[in-house]
């Protein structure tokens, strides 16, 4: 449960995301989608209930103690800091950190996202919206996060670079990292996930495997006009 001021959002939303697997979190706007991210990764405090990750609680820890556990967003609108390069928005997504290994990371993510390489000394600002997007998910990764939530992947994009936005997720799967997914296009979401989650009011309607919500008569009417 959760919500803002008197007002809640939230009702007994029950979610998981296994190790190495993409999840979708699918629903209307106002579904409660972005306040779940929020409430994950302590953004906004859960009113009850609990949050944990890889068993150890972080419901009510304060979102950079969350982040150091493994959990990071990518936020609705990216919001990186436009007027400081892309390197130097990707190093601050390894602040928390204190090892040895944030150039190698910095290195791995160049690897992922080779466009950010060629504009490493370029202001955020002035990148594209799909350039904008791969410097947000670079940042997270930064972090060495075990859970990576998206909300909003497409927001402003074009199909074009939402596809190719989908096949970084997949590879970030591949290695290890476990995706959660908002998203509005929920075709091209169940495309790629393993497991999906319907939202309607707060609640969770719907769940099941990808490929079992695809299917479903409700969701292909309200989402995909079929």
């Amino acid at each position: 449960m959760a919500g803002y001021g008197a007002i809640q959002v939230l009702w007994n939303v029950t979610l998981d995301v296994a190790q190495g697997e993409i999840v979708t979190l699918l629903g209307n706007n106002g579904a409660g989608k972005t306040t779940t991210m929020l409430a994950l990764t302590g953004l906004v405090p859960p009113w009850g209930g609990a949050v944990s990750l890889a068993g150890r609680p972080v419901a009510g820890l304060e979102p950079p103690d969350v982040t150091a556990r493994g959990l990071t967003l990518v936020p609705q609108g990216r919001r990186l800091f436009g007027s400081m390069t892309v390197e130097e928005n990707l190093l601050m997504g390894g602040y928390l950190r204190r090892d040895a290994g944030i150039p190698a990371t910095l290195a791995h993510v160049y690897e992922i996202l080779p466009r950010l390489h060629e504009r490493r000394r370029q202001l955020a600002g002035t990148l594209s919206g799909g350039e904008q997007q791969m410097c947000a998910i670079g940042r997270a990764l930064m972090s060495r996060p075990k859970v990576l939530c998206i909300d909003e992947l497409s927001f402003g994009l074009s199909p074009l670079v939402t596809a190719a936005m989908l096949d970084v997720l997949v590879q970030i799967r591949a290695e290890g990292t476990s995706v959660l997914l908002v998203e509005q296009d929920v075709e091209n979401a169940l495309a790629v996930a393993d497991r999906a989650y319907v939202m309607e009011g707060g609640r969770i309607v719907l769940s099941g495997s990808a490929a079992e919500v695809y299917d479903d008569p409700g969701v292909r009417a309200a989402y995909m006009g079929l």
